[in-house]
C-alpha cells in the first residue's frame, strides 16, 4: 500500500484498503474557522448535544479578523458561545493567525494521523505525513458529533521531483508547474504523494506550500514522508509521540510523474485559472495596481524573508500598493525581531494583521473593476478578490516583491 492507503486502513481498523473502497475512519483532529464554524454548528445542534471530544476540535478566527461586517461579527459570536458551551480548549480567536499555520505551530498536526477541516486547504497538513482533507459543513458536523467520517479511498499519483531550485525559484513555482502539467481537474479525488531529492531537502515552509495547493488540481490530499527538517519542527513544538508512515516497495499508483527542477524558472498563474501557468518572462510588463504577500500558502517567515531580500533599499511603485499578511502572530513577531518587518515598512509596504486578508475577496484589499493584482495566494478565479472585472496573477514572494517595485509583473533577476 501507499502512504494514504496505510493511514486510512489503520484508521478504519482494516488490514488493508484499496482505491474505491468506502471506509468509516476515526478522526484525530477536526477544525473549522470563523467562516465555516457557524453552518457546521447549526447542523451539529440538530443531531447532538455534546461534541465527541472537545480536545480534538480546533476553532480558529482567520477569514475576517477583526470582523469587517455585522455578519462576520455575528458569525464569530456564534463560535465563541459554542466553544464555551462545549468546553473546547483549542480556540484561537485573538488574531493568532491562519488556521493552516496555527495548527502546526500549536502542535495539533502529527504524522500518520487523519485530520479534517471545513476548509478546502486543509490538505496543507499532508506536509507532515498526515492524511488531511477538507469537508463540507454537514460532514464536519457529523465528525463533531461522532469522531468519524466516511471516505472513498482515493487513487494515488506519485510525483517524483529531483534537482535543485535555482535563485528566485521556490516551492510555489514547483507546485504551479505541477498543476499546469496535471490540469485544474487532473487529480480530482486523488492523492498526490510527493517523493524525490527536491522534496527530501525542502524546508518545512516550502513543503507546506506544496501540499496547500494540491486542491488546485482537484486532489483529495497531498502527502509527504516527513524529512529531517519536519521532525525538528515537530520536536520544537513538543510533538514526539508519532509514527512515520512510508509506502511499501511495491505500492501501487495510478500514474507516476517525474519532474526535474534544475531549469525551472519563476512561474506565474495567469487569470482566471491556477493551471494557466507561464514562465514569468512571458508575462512580465503586465501593469499591476496591487501586490499581496501572505495567505496560508506563502505568508510564512521564509516567504517574508524572500520578499524582503528583493525589497531592501527599494520602494513600492507609487501606483501600486503592497499588502503584507503574516500567516501567524508567531511569524509576525519573528519578522519584527529579525528586522524583516522594518525592511518591508521602509519599502512602503502596508503591514496588516495575521489572517487571510483579501485572498477570498472579503476583507482588506478587495479589488474593484479593472484592477490587477499579483499575489502569493492560492487562487485566481474570476472575482476571487472582489470584482468579476478584476484580474489576479499568482506567483512566488520574490516575484510579487519585484513586481511591487516596478508596478508591473517583473522577474526578480531584473531588480
Amino acid at each position: 500500500m501507499n502512504i494514504t492507503e496505510k493511514i486510512l486502513a489503520k484508521h478504519s481498523n482494516r488490514d488493508e484498503v484499496a482505491p474505491g473502497d468506502t471506509i468509516n475512519a476515526d478522526i484525530d483532529i477536526a477544525m473549522s474557522h470563523d467562516g465555516t464554524s457557524p453552518p457546521t454548528i447549526k447542523v451539529f445542534e440538530q443531531i447532538a448535544d455534546k461534541v465527541w471530544d472537545p480536545e480534538k476540535i480546533v476553532l480558529v478566527f482567520d477569514h475576517n479578523v477583526p470582523a469587517n461586517t455585522m455578519g462576520s461579527a455575528e458569525f464569530q459570536q456564534v463560535v465563541r458561545e459554542f466553544g464555551k458551551k462545549q468546553k473546547i480548549p483549542n480556540m484561537y480567536i485573538q488574531g493568532e493567525g491562519i488556521c493552516h499555520q496555527v495548527l502546526p505551530e500549536q502542535g495539533h498536526v502529527k504524522p500518520s494521523t487523519v485530520m479534517v477541516g471545513a476548509d478546502s486547504h486543509t490538505c496543507t497538513y499532508g506536509a507532515f505525513g498526515a492524511f488531511s482533507t477538507g469537508l463540507g459543513a454537514t460532514d464536519l458536523a457529523m465528525v463533531y458529533a461522532t469522531g468519524k467520517t466516511w471516505f472513498n479511498v482515493p487513487e494515488s499519483l506519485k510525483i517524483n521531483v529531483n534537482g535543485s531550485l535555482q535563485e528566485n525559484v521556490y516551492s510555489k513555482d514547483l507546485i504551479l508547474r505541477i498543476i499546469k502539467e496535471l490540469g485544474s481537474y487532473g487529480a480530482t479525488y486523488k492523492s498526490l504523494e510527493f517523493h524525490g531529492d527536491t522534496i527530501d531537502n525542502m524546508s518545512v515552509d516550502g513543503r507546506l506550500t506544496m501540499t496547500n495547493m494540491v486542491i488546485e488540481c482537484g486532489a483529495k490530499n497531498g502527502i509527504m514522508v516527513p524529512n529531517k527538517q519536519t521532525e525538528e519542527y515537530l520536536a520544537k513544538r513538543g510533538v514526539t509521540d508519532y509514527t512515520i508512515t512510508t509506502p511499501d516497495s511495491d505500492a501501487q499508483y495510478e500514474k507516476i510523474y517525474d519532474f526535474d527542477v534544475d531549469d525551472l524558472q519563476p512561474q506565474v498563474a495567469c487569470p482566471h485559472n491556477v493551471d494557466n501557468v507561464e514562465d514569468v518572462d512571458k508575462v512580465k510588463g503586465t501593469s499591476i495596481n496591487q501586490a499581496v504577500l501572505g495567505s496560508c500558502t506563502n505568508g510564512r517567515y521564509e516567504d517574508l524573508v524572500q520578499a524582503a531580500e528583493i525589497l531592501k533599499d527599494h520602494k513600492v511603485h507609487e501606483d501600486t500598493q503592497l499588502l503584507v499578511f503574516p500567516a501567524s502572530r508567531e511569524i509576525y513577531q519573528k519578522a519584527i525581531d529579525n528586522g524583516i518587518i522594518q525592511t518591508l515598512l521602509e519599502s512602503n509596504a502596508i503591514i496588516c494583521n495575521p489572517g487571510c486578508g483579501p485572498c477570498l475577496g472579503a476583507h482588506m484589499g478587495v479589488m474593484t473593476d479593472d484592477m490587477t493584482c499579483i499575489s502569493t495566494t492560492n487562487r485566481n478565479f474570476l472575482g476571487r478578490m472582489g470584482s468579476a472585472k478584476s484580474y489576479v496573477y499568482l506567483s512566488n514572494p520574490a516575484v510579487v516583491a519585484a513586481s511591487a517595485i516596478k508596478g508591473e509583473i517583473t522577474n526578480p533577476s531584473d531588480i
